[in-house]
């Protein structure tokens, strides 16, 4: 996928973008590549498929928060909006960044136990001039206070990934993932006696129509 043809998806869901952000989105290309030549956060036979393998999937949380939470996807993107939000186990800045540039009135907390990685998330944060993040190098589990939303991108299975969220949230949780997630739902649910019907799922090839996404989900976990 080309920077134009990202470009032209991203407004089709989101509406026009900032000249800001179209530069923010176009710098990120160089930035990763140059940074995953010293310390590898994408597979390297996957960095040219940057903008649609990685900044795209994180933006379906965007796509998903639009028709199932409208009032929240209108707050985000408002730069007066104040929405605190989570990005457990970021890595080089997935999905968190790409959502931070479409979500001004995001508050976005970037977290990741690896320090290499944290690192390459704030720099790349800092070189494109984003004011609504923070990188922090620490377990999920140790930060202090409570976010309105977390997000992540596939970073362990939902049984394990849960009790890193605990306390940590008030409105949701947005996770990323792939492979048979029916049963890992089934499994997390029974074990943590999820409330039925408090679990949605998204089908990311519903609006990225591309055998990459066959089979890739959001999952939004409601608030208690």
């Amino acid at each position: 996928m080309t920077f134009e043809e990202f470009i032209k998806t991203a407004e089709a869901a989101f509406g026009k973008l900032e000249d800001r952000q179209i530069e923010q989105y176009r710098q990120l290309m160089d930035l990763y590549q140059d940074w995953n030549a010293k310390i590898n956060v994408i597979s390297r036979k996957d960095i040219d498929r940057l903008y649609d393998h990685h900044v795209l999937h994180s933006l379906a949380i965007a796509r998903y928060m639009k028709s199932a939470l409208p009032q929240v996807f209108d707050e985000l993107r408002c730069p007066s909006g104040n929405v605190s939000i989570l990005d457990i186990g970021t890595g080089g800045g997935f999905p968190g960044i790409p959502l931070a540039i479409l979500f001004p009135g995001g508050k976005f907390t970037l977290c990741d136990s690896i320090g290499k990685k944290i690192r390459v998330a704030s720099a790349v944060a800092s070189s494109i001039g984003l004011e609504n993040v923070t990188a922090v190098n620490a377990r999920a589990e140790s930060l202090p206070g409570k976010y309105r939303f977390i997000v992540s991108r596939a970073v362990t299975s939902i049984e394990n990934f849960l009790p890193w969220t605990k306390g940590k949230y008030s409105d949701g949780i947005l996770y990323l993932k792939g492979g048979d997630v029916a049963e890992e739902l089934g499994l997390a649910m029974q074990k943590y006696h999820i409330r039925p019907g408090s679990i949605h799922t998204w089908k990311v090839d519903s609006w990225l129509d591309d055998e990459y996404f066959k089979g890739k989900m959001v999952i939004f976990f409601e608030g208690k």
